[in-house]
Protein backbone atom coordinates (compact mmCIF):
# COMPACT_ATOMS: atom_id res chain seq x y z
CA UNK A 1 0.00 0.00 0.00
CA UNK A 2 1.37 3.40 -1.00
CA UNK A 3 1.37 6.02 1.74
CA UNK A 4 0.92 9.58 0.45
CA UNK A 5 2.00 12.81 2.03
CA UNK A 6 -0.55 15.56 2.49
CA UNK A 7 1.08 17.46 -0.33
CA UNK A 8 0.89 14.44 -2.64
CA UNK A 9 -2.78 13.93 -1.80
CA UNK A 10 -3.60 17.56 -2.41
CA UNK A 11 -1.67 17.56 -5.69
CA UNK A 12 -3.51 14.46 -6.88
CA UNK A 13 -6.93 16.00 -6.13
CA UNK A 14 -5.83 19.20 -7.82
CA UNK A 15 -4.86 17.29 -10.95
CA UNK A 16 -8.23 15.53 -11.01
CA UNK A 17 -10.10 18.83 -10.79
CA UNK A 18 -7.98 20.62 -13.36
CA UNK A 19 -8.36 17.77 -15.84
CA UNK A 20 -12.16 17.90 -15.57
CA UNK A 21 -13.22 19.98 -18.57
CA UNK A 22 -16.54 20.85 -16.94
CA UNK A 23 -14.73 22.56 -14.08
CA UNK A 24 -12.37 24.44 -16.38
CA UNK A 25 -15.00 26.97 -17.47
CA UNK A 26 -18.39 27.12 -15.74
CA UNK A 27 -21.01 29.48 -14.38
CA UNK A 28 -22.13 29.29 -10.73
CA UNK A 29 -24.86 31.39 -9.15
CA UNK A 30 -25.41 32.14 -5.50
CA UNK A 31 -25.38 34.83 -2.85
CA UNK A 32 -22.30 36.76 -1.72
CA UNK A 33 -21.27 36.71 1.94
CA UNK A 34 -18.11 37.42 3.90
CA UNK A 35 -17.01 39.83 1.16
CA UNK A 36 -13.49 41.29 1.52
CA UNK A 37 -11.25 43.31 -0.75
CA UNK A 38 -7.55 43.04 0.06
CA UNK A 39 -5.07 45.88 -0.16
CA UNK A 40 -3.52 44.09 -3.11
CA UNK A 41 -6.76 44.53 -5.04
CA UNK A 42 -7.75 40.84 -4.95
CA UNK A 43 -11.36 40.07 -3.97
CA UNK A 44 -12.39 37.23 -1.66
CA UNK A 45 -15.93 36.14 -0.83
CA UNK A 46 -18.12 33.13 -0.20
CA UNK A 47 -20.75 32.11 -2.73
CA UNK A 48 -23.62 30.24 -1.10
CA UNK A 49 -27.13 28.96 -1.47
CA UNK A 50 -29.48 27.33 1.03
CA UNK A 51 -27.40 24.15 1.22
CA UNK A 52 -23.74 24.74 0.38
CA UNK A 53 -21.05 27.36 -0.03
CA UNK A 54 -17.79 27.71 -1.94
CA UNK A 55 -14.87 30.10 -1.53
CA UNK A 56 -14.31 32.48 -4.44
CA UNK A 57 -11.16 34.39 -5.37
CA UNK A 58 -10.99 37.10 -8.02
CA UNK A 59 -7.54 38.47 -8.81
CA UNK A 60 -6.95 42.17 -9.30
CA UNK A 61 -6.32 41.75 -13.01
CA UNK A 62 -9.92 40.54 -13.39
CA UNK A 63 -11.51 42.62 -10.61
CA UNK A 64 -10.57 45.86 -12.34
CA UNK A 65 -13.05 45.08 -15.12
CA UNK A 66 -16.04 44.54 -12.81
CA UNK A 67 -19.17 46.37 -14.04
CA UNK A 68 -20.97 46.28 -10.67
CA UNK A 69 -20.12 46.89 -7.04
CA UNK A 70 -20.14 43.66 -5.06
CA UNK A 71 -21.50 43.50 -1.52
CA UNK A 72 -22.78 41.00 1.03
CA UNK A 73 -26.25 39.68 0.32
CA UNK A 74 -25.98 40.30 -3.41
CA UNK A 75 -27.10 37.50 -5.75
CA UNK A 76 -24.60 37.00 -8.58
CA UNK A 77 -23.53 34.69 -11.41
CA UNK A 78 -19.82 33.85 -11.41
CA UNK A 79 -17.86 32.45 -14.37
CA UNK A 80 -14.52 30.84 -13.66
CA UNK A 81 -12.68 27.61 -13.01
CA UNK A 82 -12.27 25.32 -10.02
CA UNK A 83 -9.00 24.11 -8.54
CA UNK A 84 -7.40 23.39 -5.18
CA UNK A 85 -5.46 25.95 -3.12
CA UNK A 86 -2.42 23.90 -2.15
CA UNK A 87 -1.68 25.57 1.19
CA UNK A 88 -5.18 25.07 2.69
CA UNK A 89 -6.12 21.95 0.75
CA UNK A 90 -9.49 23.50 -0.11
CA UNK A 91 -11.07 23.78 -3.50
CA UNK A 92 -11.88 27.31 -4.66
CA UNK A 93 -13.66 28.97 -7.54
CA UNK A 94 -11.36 31.41 -9.32
CA UNK A 95 -13.64 34.04 -10.79
CA UNK A 96 -13.00 35.66 -14.14
CA UNK A 97 -16.39 37.34 -14.53
CA UNK A 98 -19.16 38.34 -12.07
CA UNK A 99 -22.66 39.50 -13.03
CA UNK A 100 -25.54 40.56 -10.74
CA UNK A 101 -28.43 38.12 -10.47
CA UNK A 102 -30.88 40.14 -8.40
CA UNK A 103 -31.08 40.54 -4.62
CA UNK A 104 -30.18 37.59 -2.43
CA UNK A 105 -32.97 36.03 -0.40
CA UNK A 106 -31.04 36.35 2.87
CA UNK A 107 -30.25 39.99 2.28
CA UNK A 108 -33.85 40.72 1.25
CA UNK A 109 -35.18 39.11 4.44
CA UNK A 110 -32.73 41.11 6.50
CA UNK A 111 -33.83 44.40 4.91
CA UNK A 112 -37.51 43.57 5.41
CA UNK A 113 -37.02 42.81 9.12
CA UNK A 114 -34.88 45.93 9.54
CA UNK A 115 -37.62 48.15 8.09
CA UNK A 116 -40.28 46.49 10.26
CA UNK A 117 -38.36 46.93 13.52
CA UNK A 118 -37.33 50.48 12.61
CA UNK A 119 -41.00 51.37 12.03
CA UNK A 120 -41.75 50.11 15.56
CA UNK A 121 -39.10 52.47 16.94
CA UNK A 122 -36.74 49.78 18.25
CA UNK A 123 -33.73 51.58 16.78
CA UNK A 124 -34.65 55.13 17.89
CA UNK A 125 -31.96 57.09 19.71
CA UNK A 126 -34.54 58.18 22.29
CA UNK A 127 -34.60 54.57 23.57
CA UNK A 128 -30.85 54.46 24.15
CA UNK A 129 -29.75 54.26 27.79
CA UNK A 130 -26.58 55.82 29.15
CA UNK A 131 -23.84 53.41 30.21
CA UNK A 132 -22.79 53.41 33.89
CA UNK A 133 -19.42 55.09 34.39
CA UNK A 134 -18.27 52.71 37.12
CA UNK A 135 -20.16 49.40 36.79
CA UNK A 136 -19.83 46.86 39.59
CA UNK A 137 -21.30 43.82 37.82
CA UNK A 138 -21.13 43.12 34.07
CA UNK A 139 -23.01 40.32 32.34
CA UNK A 140 -21.48 38.80 29.20
CA UNK A 141 -23.68 36.89 26.75
CA UNK A 142 -21.39 34.96 24.40
CA UNK A 143 -19.86 31.58 23.69
CA UNK A 144 -17.83 30.27 26.65
CA UNK A 145 -15.08 29.16 24.26
CA UNK A 146 -13.14 31.11 21.69
CA UNK A 147 -10.90 34.12 21.56
CA UNK A 148 -13.70 36.69 21.98
CA UNK A 149 -14.61 35.78 25.57
CA UNK A 150 -10.95 35.39 26.56
CA UNK A 151 -10.09 38.82 25.18
CA UNK A 152 -13.02 40.46 26.96
CA UNK A 153 -12.23 38.85 30.32
CA UNK A 154 -8.56 39.77 30.02
CA UNK A 155 -9.26 43.40 29.13
CA UNK A 156 -11.97 43.86 31.77
CA UNK A 157 -9.76 42.54 34.58
CA UNK A 158 -6.72 44.44 33.38
CA UNK A 159 -8.53 47.78 33.10
CA UNK A 160 -10.75 47.46 36.19
CA UNK A 161 -9.62 44.59 38.48
CA UNK A 162 -12.47 45.01 40.97
CA UNK A 163 -15.14 44.29 38.35
CA UNK A 164 -17.49 41.35 38.93
CA UNK A 165 -18.26 39.35 35.77
CA UNK A 166 -21.28 37.12 35.22
CA UNK A 167 -20.85 34.91 32.14
CA UNK A 168 -24.03 33.68 30.46
CA UNK A 169 -22.75 30.96 28.06
CA UNK A 170 -24.75 30.59 24.84
CA UNK A 171 -24.41 29.25 21.32
CA UNK A 172 -23.64 32.15 18.99
CA UNK A 173 -24.50 30.46 15.71
CA UNK A 174 -26.87 27.78 14.55
CA UNK A 175 -30.61 27.25 14.98
CA UNK A 176 -30.46 27.20 18.80
CA UNK A 177 -28.47 30.43 19.13
CA UNK A 178 -31.32 33.03 18.99
CA UNK A 179 -33.32 31.31 21.74
CA UNK A 180 -30.28 30.88 23.99
CA UNK A 181 -29.22 34.50 23.58
CA UNK A 182 -32.76 35.78 24.33
CA UNK A 183 -33.06 33.57 27.43
CA UNK A 184 -29.65 34.70 28.69
CA UNK A 185 -30.68 38.35 28.27
CA UNK A 186 -33.87 37.66 30.25
CA UNK A 187 -31.96 35.91 33.08
CA UNK A 188 -29.48 38.77 33.43
CA UNK A 189 -32.32 41.30 33.52
CA UNK A 190 -33.83 39.41 36.45
CA UNK A 191 -30.70 39.96 38.54
CA UNK A 192 -30.59 43.08 40.71
CA UNK A 193 -26.83 43.59 40.71
CA UNK A 194 -26.05 43.66 36.97
CA UNK A 195 -25.20 47.18 35.78
CA UNK A 196 -24.23 46.45 32.16
CA UNK A 197 -24.55 43.67 29.57
CA UNK A 198 -22.17 42.86 26.71
CA UNK A 199 -23.64 40.62 24.03
CA UNK A 200 -21.70 39.40 21.01
CA UNK A 201 -19.19 37.07 19.43
CA UNK A 202 -16.11 37.03 17.22
CA UNK A 203 -16.08 37.60 13.49
CA UNK A 204 -17.57 35.38 10.85
CA UNK A 205 -19.59 35.26 7.67
CA UNK A 206 -23.08 36.65 7.33
CA UNK A 207 -24.50 33.18 7.99
CA UNK A 208 -22.40 32.74 11.14
CA UNK A 209 -23.54 36.10 12.49
CA UNK A 210 -27.17 35.57 11.48
CA UNK A 211 -28.38 34.82 15.03
CA UNK A 212 -27.83 38.49 15.86
CA UNK A 213 -30.03 39.51 12.93
CA UNK A 214 -33.04 37.50 14.17
CA UNK A 215 -36.14 39.21 15.49
CA UNK A 216 -36.00 37.28 18.79
CA UNK A 217 -32.50 38.51 19.68
CA UNK A 218 -33.13 42.07 18.52
CA UNK A 219 -36.32 42.36 20.59
CA UNK A 220 -34.63 40.89 23.68
CA UNK A 221 -31.88 43.51 23.44
CA UNK A 222 -34.35 46.35 22.89
CA UNK A 223 -36.46 45.20 25.87
CA UNK A 224 -33.51 45.08 28.29
CA UNK A 225 -33.83 47.40 31.28
CA UNK A 226 -30.05 47.17 31.66
CA UNK A 227 -27.82 49.07 29.20
CA UNK A 228 -26.47 46.79 26.46
CA UNK A 229 -23.27 46.94 24.40
CA UNK A 230 -23.38 45.00 21.16
CA UNK A 231 -20.05 43.51 20.06
CA UNK A 232 -20.73 41.27 17.09
CA UNK A 233 -17.92 40.35 14.71
CA UNK A 234 -15.27 42.68 13.37
CA UNK A 235 -15.44 46.41 12.72
CA UNK A 236 -16.83 45.93 9.19
CA UNK A 237 -19.59 43.56 10.35
CA UNK A 238 -22.96 45.11 11.14
CA UNK A 239 -26.10 43.42 12.51
CA UNK A 240 -29.58 44.43 13.65
CA UNK A 241 -28.45 43.75 17.23
CA UNK A 242 -26.03 46.67 16.84
CA UNK A 243 -28.94 48.97 15.97
CA UNK A 244 -31.05 47.85 18.94
CA UNK A 245 -28.25 48.03 21.51
CA UNK A 246 -27.52 51.15 23.53
CA UNK A 247 -23.98 51.21 22.14
CA UNK A 248 -22.24 49.36 19.28
CA UNK A 249 -18.63 48.31 19.75
CA UNK A 250 -16.58 47.48 16.65
CA UNK A 251 -15.14 44.34 18.27
CA UNK A 252 -15.59 42.37 21.53
CA UNK A 253 -12.25 43.72 22.76
CA UNK A 254 -13.43 47.28 22.10
CA UNK A 255 -16.66 46.51 24.01
CA UNK A 256 -14.62 45.55 27.07
CA UNK A 257 -12.66 48.80 26.82
CA UNK A 258 -15.87 50.84 26.51
CA UNK A 259 -17.54 49.03 29.42
CA UNK A 260 -15.10 49.94 32.20
CA UNK A 261 -12.69 52.79 32.88
CA UNK A 262 -8.94 52.28 32.88
CA UNK A 263 -7.68 52.09 36.46
CA UNK A 264 -4.35 53.63 35.47
CA UNK A 265 -6.14 56.56 33.86
CA UNK A 266 -8.42 56.90 36.90
CA UNK A 267 -5.36 56.86 39.18
CA UNK A 268 -3.75 59.56 37.05
CA UNK A 269 -6.90 61.70 37.29
CA UNK A 270 -7.14 61.18 41.06
CA UNK A 271 -3.48 62.12 41.51
CA UNK A 272 -3.98 65.20 39.32
CA UNK A 273 -7.04 66.32 41.32
CA UNK A 274 -5.27 65.60 44.60
CA UNK A 275 -2.34 67.78 43.53
CA UNK A 276 -4.71 70.51 42.40
CA UNK A 277 -6.64 70.41 45.69
CA UNK A 278 -3.41 70.46 47.69
CA UNK A 279 -2.19 73.44 45.70
CA UNK A 280 -5.47 75.32 46.17
CA UNK A 281 -5.54 74.60 49.90
CA UNK A 282 -1.93 75.73 50.26
CA UNK A 283 -2.74 78.97 48.45
CA UNK A 284 -5.79 79.58 50.67
CA UNK A 285 -3.83 78.84 53.84
CA UNK A 286 -1.07 81.20 52.71
CA UNK A 287 -3.63 83.92 51.94
CA UNK A 288 -5.35 83.49 55.33
CA UNK A 289 -1.99 83.51 57.11
CA UNK A 290 -1.06 86.78 55.36
CA UNK A 291 -4.41 88.32 56.34
CA UNK A 292 -3.88 87.17 59.92
CA UNK A 293 -0.43 88.79 60.07
CA UNK A 294 -1.90 92.00 58.61
CA UNK A 295 -4.68 92.02 61.21
CA UNK A 296 -2.26 91.24 64.05
CA UNK A 297 -0.08 94.23 63.08
CA UNK A 298 -3.00 96.64 62.65
CA UNK A 299 -3.72 99.49 65.10
CA UNK A 300 -7.00 97.86 66.12
CA UNK A 301 -5.16 94.84 67.45
CA UNK A 302 -2.20 96.85 68.91
CA UNK A 303 -4.38 99.47 70.73
CA UNK A 304 -7.87 98.00 70.91
CA UNK A 305 -9.00 100.52 73.65
CA UNK A 306 -8.18 103.51 71.48
CA UNK A 307 -9.88 101.98 68.45
CA UNK A 308 -12.91 100.57 70.20
CA UNK A 309 -13.56 103.12 73.00
CA UNK A 310 -11.79 106.44 72.47
CA UNK A 311 -12.67 106.79 68.80
CA UNK A 312 -16.27 105.93 69.52
CA UNK A 313 -16.35 108.38 72.42
CA UNK A 314 -15.00 111.07 70.11
CA UNK A 315 -17.65 110.17 67.60
CA UNK A 316 -20.31 110.39 70.35
CA UNK A 317 -19.15 113.91 71.34
CA UNK A 318 -19.30 115.03 67.71
CA UNK A 319 -22.79 113.61 67.32
CA UNK A 320 -23.87 115.30 70.57
CA UNK A 321 -22.66 118.70 69.29
CA UNK A 322 -24.38 118.14 65.99
CA UNK A 323 -27.61 117.24 67.82
CA UNK A 324 -27.47 120.34 70.06
CA UNK A 325 -26.74 122.64 67.10
CA UNK A 326 -29.54 121.06 65.10
CA UNK A 327 -31.97 121.43 68.00
CA UNK A 328 -31.15 125.15 68.40
CA UNK A 329 -31.55 125.76 64.72
CA UNK A 330 -34.93 124.05 64.68
CA UNK A 331 -36.07 125.97 67.80
CA UNK A 332 -35.07 129.35 66.36
CA UNK A 333 -36.81 128.56 63.10
CA UNK A 334 -40.01 127.60 64.92
CA UNK A 335 -39.87 130.73 67.14
CA UNK A 336 -39.52 132.98 64.14
CA UNK A 337 -42.41 131.30 62.43
CA UNK A 338 -44.53 131.60 65.62
CA UNK A 339 -43.82 135.33 65.88
CA UNK A 340 -44.81 135.79 62.25
CA UNK A 341 -48.06 133.89 62.73
CA UNK A 342 -48.79 135.86 65.95
CA UNK A 343 -48.37 139.14 64.08
CA UNK A 344 -50.73 137.95 61.35
CA UNK A 345 -53.21 136.77 63.96
CA UNK A 346 -53.05 140.05 65.84
CA UNK A 347 -53.68 141.99 62.65
CA UNK A 348 -56.79 139.94 62.04
CA UNK A 349 -58.03 139.95 65.69
CA UNK A 350 -61.42 141.67 66.37
CA UNK A 351 -59.92 143.09 69.60
CA UNK A 352 -57.51 145.15 67.52
CA UNK A 353 -60.49 146.44 65.57
CA UNK A 354 -62.26 147.39 68.79
CA UNK A 355 -59.09 149.15 69.98
CA UNK A 356 -59.39 151.42 66.96
CA UNK A 357 -62.84 152.67 68.16
CA UNK A 358 -65.17 150.10 66.70
CA UNK A 359 -67.77 148.14 68.69
CA UNK A 360 -70.36 145.39 68.18
CA UNK A 361 -73.96 145.11 69.42
CA UNK A 362 -75.87 142.14 70.76
CA UNK A 363 -79.67 141.91 70.40
CA UNK A 364 -81.95 140.96 73.30
CA UNK A 365 -81.27 137.29 72.56
CA UNK A 366 -77.48 137.70 72.77
CA UNK A 367 -76.89 137.41 69.04
CA UNK A 368 -74.71 139.81 67.09
CA UNK A 369 -76.93 142.49 65.62
CA UNK A 370 -76.24 143.17 61.96
CA UNK A 371 -79.64 144.47 60.79
CA UNK A 372 -81.59 147.27 62.50
CA UNK A 373 -84.87 145.69 61.44
CA UNK A 374 -84.26 142.82 63.87
CA UNK A 375 -85.01 145.02 66.92
CA UNK A 376 -87.86 147.28 67.90
CA UNK A 377 -88.10 150.48 69.82
CA UNK A 378 -87.70 149.76 73.49
CA UNK A 379 -85.68 146.55 73.07
CA UNK A 380 -82.60 146.32 75.31
CA UNK A 381 -79.29 145.91 73.49
CA UNK A 382 -75.69 145.56 74.69
CA UNK A 383 -72.82 147.46 73.06
CA UNK A 384 -69.36 145.97 73.48
CA UNK A 385 -66.37 148.35 73.33
CA UNK A 386 -62.57 147.82 73.44
CA UNK A 387 -62.85 147.98 77.20
CA UNK A 388 -66.16 147.05 78.76
CA UNK A 389 -69.79 147.03 77.53
CA UNK A 390 -72.81 149.39 77.65
CA UNK A 391 -76.46 148.34 78.09
CA UNK A 392 -78.76 150.59 76.06
CA UNK A 393 -82.46 150.93 75.10
CA UNK A 394 -83.58 151.35 71.48
CA UNK A 395 -85.24 154.73 71.11
CA UNK A 396 -85.43 155.04 67.36
CA UNK A 397 -84.87 152.83 64.29
CA UNK A 398 -83.68 154.37 61.06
Amino acid sequence: MQILTVRQLTGHIKDLLENDHRLADLWVKGEISNYKKAASGHIYFTLKDNYSCVRVVMFRSRARYLQCRLQNGMAVRVRGYVTVYDRDGQYQLYAEQVEPDGTGALFAALEKLKQQLAAEGLFDNSRKKALPRFPRYIGIVTSPTGAAVRDMLHILRRRWPQINIILAPVAVQGDAAPGEVARAMDRLNRLDDVDLIIVGRGGGSLEELWAFNTELVVRSIAASRIPVISAVGHETDFTLADLAADLRAPTPSAAAELAVPDRLEMKRLVDMHRARMTRCLSQQISSYRQRLRHCAGSRAMARPVDMLVEQRRQTLDMLERQLAGGTRAITNSLNNRLALLAGCLDALSPLATLARGYSYVLDPHGAVLRDARRVQVGDPVQVHLHRGAIKCMVKEIK
